[in-house]
Formats: C-alpha cells, sequence, structure tokens
C-alpha cells in the first residue's frame, strides 16, 4: 500500500494501543481522558481559539522576537538537521495544528509518512483542516507514553512545547525510544543560559504564564547520556536547537 493513499491505516499500523478516528486524526485516549491543564500556556494549546491563530500569527511573531529567525528559517533548519530526504517516517511531538508536521512532511521521499502527534483535540481539528496532505497524519496522545513500538521512526522532532509540559525530561526519553538507530532527532526548546540579570528576568517572567526555562546543559546531557553522536546546541535570544544522530 501507498502510504499517501491511506496514511490513517498507515498510521494506525504503528500504534501499539488502539485508537478511534475523531474529526480527521486518530486518538488513543478517548472521550473521557482530558489533558491536564493547570497553567495559563497550557490552557491556551487547549483553546480553540488559539488553535485558529497560532500559525499565522502568534508563533511566527512570538517565536521571531524569542530568536529573531522566521518561521521558513527555523523549516529549513530542521529539515537539514533531521536529514528528511532520506527518511521514510517522521514523528511530530506536540505538532499544534501542524504548521511543521506539513511542511516536513513535503520534505520526505515519496511513500514517506509523517505523523504529528498531539494532546490538544482542537490543535490536531485545525491540524487536519490547515495541515493535512499525502503522507501525512495525526494522533492525539500523551506524550509521555507515545504509543509506538521502539525504533519505529527515522526522525523525531518536537518544536516549541517542551517548556509546556509537565515531564519533558520523560518525554525527550521517548522520543530517542522510539527513534530507530541511524536516526535523528531535533528539539527546539527555552533557553535560560544567558547572563544572571537576564536570565533571572526570563525565568521570572516564564513562571508567571506557566512556562519552563531549560538552561545549556539539560538536553545535551539527555542525548549524551542516552549515546547519541553529533549532538549540536545552538542558542538564539531565549531559545536553543539541539539536534543529535542515534548511532547503527
Amino acid at each position: 500500500m501507498d502510504v499517501s493513499d491511506d496514511p490513517l491505516t498507515a498510521t494506525r499500523d504503528l500504534l501499539t494501543r488502539p485508537a478511534s478516528e475523531r474529526h480527521g486524526f486518530l486518538d488513543v485516549l478517548g472521550e473521557s481522558t482530558a489533558a491536564p491543564v493547570p497553567t495559563f500556556a497550557q490552557r491556551a494549546m487547549n483553546s480553540p481559539f488559539v488553535a485558529t491563530v497560532y500559525e499565522r500569527l502568534w508563533r511566527p511573531v512570538s517565536f521571531y522576537v524569542a530568536s529573531g529567525i522566521t518561521t521558513g528559517a527555523e523549516q529549513r533548519r530542521a529539515a537539514a538537521a533531521l536529514q528528511l530526504s532520506s527518511a521514510k517516517r517522521l514523528l511530530d511531538v506536540a505538532c499544534g495544528p501542524g504548521n511543521f508536521t506539513g511542511e516536513l512532511a513535503r520534505r520526505l521521499p515519496a511513500g514517506g509518512l509523517a505523523v504529528g502527534f498531539d494532546i490538544s483535540e482542537p490543535m490536531l481539528t485545525r491540524a487536519v483542516l490547515d495541515n493535512h496532505g499525502p503522507g501525512t497524519c495525526y494522533v492525539r496522545g500523551d506524550a509521555r507514553t507515545l504509543p509506538f513500538a521502539d525504533e519505529t521512526f527515522d526522525a523525531v522532532c518536537c518544536f516549541g512545547a517542551l517548556y509546556l509540559m509537565p515531564e519533558p525530561f520523560r518525554v525527550a526519553e521517548e522520543m530517542l525510544r522510539v527513534l530507530r538507530p541511524g536516526g535523528r532527532v531535533a528539539i527546539l526548546t527555552s533557553y535560560a543560559g544567558q547572563t544572571a540579570p537576564l536570565r533571572h528576568a526570563l525565568d521570572a517572567g516564564a513562571s508567571v504564564i506557566g512556562v519552563r526555562m531549560f538552561g545549556r546543559d539539560e538536553f545535551v546531557d539527555i542525548f549524551t547520556t542516552a549515546g547519541l553522536v553529533d549532538v549540536e546546541q545552538q542558542a538564539q535570544r531565549a531559545l536553543q536547537f539541539v539536534t543529535a544522530g542515534k548511532p547503527l
């Protein structure tokens, strides 16, 4: 079967848990399971209004202010770091409305599959409407327990979400678990490696809205300890981009 003909079926075959189809995406959580939303930032991510305006206005503006990099430049950097020209399966964790999933899917070889994964139903509903195409599928679930077998994906990424999660390091470990040997991982998250006065100001502002600021070492150490190679970190203002490869 050509993945582009039926990405839902291709993705369902990869899942280790039963999934229902809702609003065009696969759901392994079900109707009765709600995402915990204890902070302002997490509540925003579960808002239908935010899901609608996120990729058109909120993310491009806020991330440009935080890093000085445009969305287009981010996407090109991500595609290069993940080596998508030779990847067959991509997992985009906390994909939101799919603004990266859909774009990165177009950079996969013919027959490739890009799976966008998120816990927010409004975000995934928006993703299906705005960023659905051949070889693209979306799944609702909890990133702390990804519903995929070990070594399933050639590329795994998470852009602009780990700082919202209650257990970000557990999510990072799950991302590495489902990455196949020879595959690539990339994350974009917050960065608080600046001098003390600026770092304290960023921490204070982030804590008000429930965003966690990460230092220069946490994710680099996780990747290195897990045995990944070619670990690279780029820091721009309040964001860091960290990439690595899983050895064969």
